[in-house]
């Protein structure tokens, strides 16, 4: 993925990097070791399973821990980051404007280093990036895009872009009422049956990350390379509810898919990537 023109703007950003909490608030309490190493291979963590799965911590209960060898880790990841950030938002400003006539906000990056505080509550780098609807912030560990690619095989920038894309998707998910009409349902139907609203939550959201590659394109801030598209299937592949499962278990359980299968999230994601065409995403029907 060639940049021709990046935004390297720091209007929206907050750089916790080498500022970690110490004390027993920084851990996730109550979620059991297996439940965080699934958590830990996902890819966009559902805002709802946030909210549940990790601990609440106030910020006067636990002490700040600067390390300043750690202050500026992963400088050129979080330049990449901060740049798809800054496209994807003025892609959607853009969008909300001149076809959804309304008013686009934008949503905060925050890079942290290990564990930090949300408007969800506490989460570590084990919760993998995630949206925050309380505050309105995207949340990520920049050492993610290393796991990336070295336990999910995914290589290249616009793997590492699509993640990035798809937690702003859950952003205008969030802007247009989405993530709240689901909520609705919480507690009224089985958790099966809430399982399959999030998978068609998270599968909008693949879906709104590749209407950014598209409308990226059209708007002259990138240019995709040959093997760009490759790179971000892999992402897509490999994060699949089926793929996780079976190299976790062996097997999988479709009943408790949250994030959608292998194949859903690559046609999703490939769909919006193609046509850039919001209209088409609606994965609730």
């Amino acid at each position: 993925m060639k940049w021709i023109n990046r935004n390297d703007s720091q209007a929206n950003y907050e750089d916790r990097r080498g500022r970690g909490r110490g004390g027993r608030n920084a851990a996730i309490g109550g979620v059991g070791a297996l439940v965080i190493a699934v958590i830990a291979l996902l890819l966009g963590q559902n805002p709802f399973q946030a909210l549940e799965m990790v601990n609440s911590v106030a910020p006067g209960e636990s002490t700040e821990v600067i390390d300043p060898s750690r202050v500026n880790e992963n400088e050129e990841l979080k330049v990449f980051t901060l740049g798809v950030f800054n496209s994807a938002n003025d892609v959607w400003e853009e969008i909300f404007r001149a076809q959804l006539n309304k008013q686009y906000i934008r949503p905060t990056l925050v890079t942290f280093t290990d564990a930090t505080v949300s408007g969800c509550g506490g989460a570590t780098d084990a919760v993998g990036p995630f949206y925050c609807p309380a505050d309105q912030k995207m949340y990520i560990d920049l050492n993610f895009f290393h796991q990336l690619r070295t336990d999910f095989g995914a290589e290249g920038d616009l793997a590492m872009a699509y993640v990035t894309a798809h937690e702003i998707g859950h952003h205008v998910q969030n802007l247009l009422g989405i993530i709240d009409g689901m909520n609705q349902y919480r507690g009224r139907i089985s958790e099966t049956e809430f399982n399959k609203l999030n998978v068609k939550l998270e599968l909008q959201a693949d879906f709104l990350a590749g209407v950014w590659v598209y409308h990226a394109q059209q708007m002259n801030m990138i240019q995709l390379e040959p093997g760009d598209l490759e790179s971000a299937i892999s992402a897509t592949t490999a994060v699949g509810d089926d793929t996780i499962q079976k190299r976790s278990r062996g097997y999988s359980v479709p009943d408790s898919f949250t994030h959608g299968t292998s194949a859903q999230r690559t046609y999703w994601f490939r769909k919006g990537m193609q046509t850039g065409d919001i209209s088409q995403g609606d994965t609730f029907s």
